[in-house]
């Protein structure tokens, strides 16, 4: 008996042992089974930040090769325009060439007719090679072949030839000649489809180049030409139309992220948030475009043979349609370059500024172009003054149209999302309100995590194997009792960890309540501080719409070159007074 006794007490101790040995293993496992959870979290927030930064990568990389695709293809397009057309530039220079050797008789006129005659071998096709042997042969009393080349240039180009005539009679004050010229050159325009060229004329109309008597006559035909557009059906919608796409090019392309973070990283409204900022940023483009244009009195030339050449030079070098697909090729590369490789929003640029490119168009359109892209139309500010105080009223209708639809594009609401929760405010003042709603969410998903932290069926199938293995064990020996008892361990240890998830869950859910909590509040105060923003810059329409208010045609003084016409813009006391 007293053996058998010592037996058994060996026997328990060795299973008491491997109980022991089994409780320590289980709580590493669990130890482990946490930690591995706390990793995942982390991982799953990583690779959350790892897929926004590698999806700002891929756009900053886009843009870095399409900003060096843009400076690469700017470059070809100039190398092209070269090699296609770099024998007309030989040609261009020639003409102002011609014209000042003449003024000061330092050339022999045999030397220019030479000049100018070798110059219709290399350019079999251009206008300006046989006007200029017409310009040599007038200056050396060669009629006959004045006649014959002024004859091939109009056959050439009627238009353009006919223009350079008219400049080139002001330039030697032959004011009938000048006339003349221009009577051609208006009867061979259509006001429905007019050649980019136009804008030269209107340059030295507003810049006072032709006499007052011709200046007069000039704009009177302008006159007529808006006056027969004005009977079109849906011209003045029209106009708004095209005035709007005008006033729109000016709003500006800018990311407000970095000054509202938490909207851009919080709130699905946030596209369109960005997109209404930039749309009443416009009023200030656009003002301080207006302000540039008639700020400040405008230099004239030192004489009227400088302001014809330079017109001349415009003439003849910006004008060419041959040259037109590679321009609009060089523009669009000039845009992506301003926009840092932004393709879409250089193309949503060149959509909107397109019309100053295009071969043809209305003489609304040319003013139009002309006071709003005058870096494409290559035109002065005296002409953007004519063009705007002409185009005033149209001016005025478009802005408010705009104006309008910068105010109905902003967000009435702005939606809020963090983590699962969803909410919206208008102006950032509903605080108590998203802070109760957002609690009552944290709150509920804590409350089924924390339902979540219990013994599952597998545990208590695990209860109910261990108590029959230790039923078994009476017949089957101490294996069985093992097994028994580590089925009934592992759930007991389980059981007394419930309470140590369940404060870690709690503890989990006051961190992210914390954390969202102040999240909600950042929104809340940029909010605020974006309406105050978007109302700013929307007060800044009333200036626009009080200088616009300022400028009337009548107020065009026509006068000699020695005065360059300008418009005078009353100002808000003036107005009142």
């Amino acid at each position: 008996m007293s053996t058998d006794r010592i037996i058994q007490v060996a026997d328990l101790s060795l299973i008491l042992g491997s109980l022991r040995s089994l409780k320590g293993d289980i709580g590493t496992v669990s130890g482990q089974v946490e930690s591995v959870g706390q990793e995942l979290s982390q991982t799953r927030s990583e690779l959350s930040r790892l897929e926004q930064a590698f999806a700002d990568f891929v756009e900053a990389d886009l843009k870095a090769k399409e900003l060096s695709l843009a400076e690469t293809r700017q470059v070809k397009v100039r190398q092209e325009l070269e090699t296609s057309f770099g024998y007309y530039a030989i040609v261009r220079r020639q003409a102002t060439g011609v014209l000042q050797a003449s003024d000061v008789q330092l050339v022999r006129k045999e030397t220019l007719q030479s000049a100018t005659e070798e110059l219709m071998i290399s350019a079999p096709r251009y206008w300006l090679a046989p006007a200029l042997v017409a310009l040599s042969a007038w200056l050396g009393d060669k009629r006959e072949l004045a006649t014959r080349a002024l004859a091939e240039a109009l056959r050439r180009d009627d238009e353009k030839t006919s223009l350079f005539f008219a400049l080139i009679a002001r330039r030697a004050g032959r004011i009938d000649a000048n006339r003349t010229w221009l009577d051609r050159y208006f009867g061979l325009q259509n006001p429905y489809q007019l050649d980019r060229q136009t804008v030269v004329m209107i340059d030295a109309m507003a810049n006072g180049v032709f006499g007052a008597d011709v200046t007069m006559h000039c704009s009177k035909r302008v006159s007529a030409w808006i006056d027969e557009l004005s009977q079109q059906a849906g011209f003045v919608e029209a106009q708004r139309v095209q005035w709007s796409k005008a006033l729109v090019s000016k709003a500006p392309n800018t990311d407000h992220g970095q000054r509202y973070s938490h909207l851009q990283r919080l709130s699905p409204t946030w596209p369109a948030l960005n997109a209404a900022l930039n749309g009443v940023a416009m009023h200030q483009a656009v003002l301080a475009h207006f302000k540039g244009v008639f700020d400040g009195e405008i230099k004239a030339a030192p004489s009227v043979l400088t302001a014809v050449d330079d017109l001349l030079s415009k003439l003849v070098t910006r004008f060419d349609d041959e040259e037109l697909p590679l321009r609009r090729q060089e523009e669009m590369c000039r845009f992506i370059i301003e926009e840092n490789g932004d393709k879409r929003a250089a193309s949503k640029r060149y959509e909107l500024q397109s019309a100053a490119l295009d071969t043809e168009v209305d003489f609304t359109q040319l003013l139009t172009n002309a006071a709003m892209h005058p870096e494409t139309s290559h035109v002065t500010r005296a002409t953007q003054r004519f063009a705007i105080a002409h185009s005033r009223d149209w001016i005025v209708d478009a802005h408010a149209d705009v104006t309008a639809k910068a105010r109905m594009a902003v967000p009435t609401q702005i939606e809020i999302a963090i983590e699962d929760w969803k909410g919206s405010t208008a102006q950032g003042d509903n605080e108590a309100q998203l802070l109760d709603s957002l609690t009552q969410s944290i709150a509920a998903r804590e409350a089924a995590a924390l339902a979540e932290v219990k013994l599952t069926g597998m545990h208590w199938l695990a209860v109910a194997f261990g108590i029959a293995m230790l039923f078994l064990s009476f017949s089957m020996g101490w294996f069985s009792f093992v097994i028994g008892a580590a089925a009934l361990g592992w759930v007991w240890l389980t059981y007394r960890q419930l309470d140590q998830r369940r404060a870690k869950v709690k503890a989990d859910f006051a961190r992210l309540l914390e954390q969202s909590t102040q999240a909600l509040r950042a929104c809340l105060a940029e909010t605020v501080e974006l309406r105050r923003d978007i109302a700013r810059r929307d007060a800044v329409a009333a200036e626009v719409a009080a200088l616009l208010g300022g400028i009337s045609p009548e107020q065009h003084i026509l006068s000699s070159h020695d005065t360059v016409r300008r418009v005078m813009v009353n100002s808000p006391a003036g107005a009142s007074a």
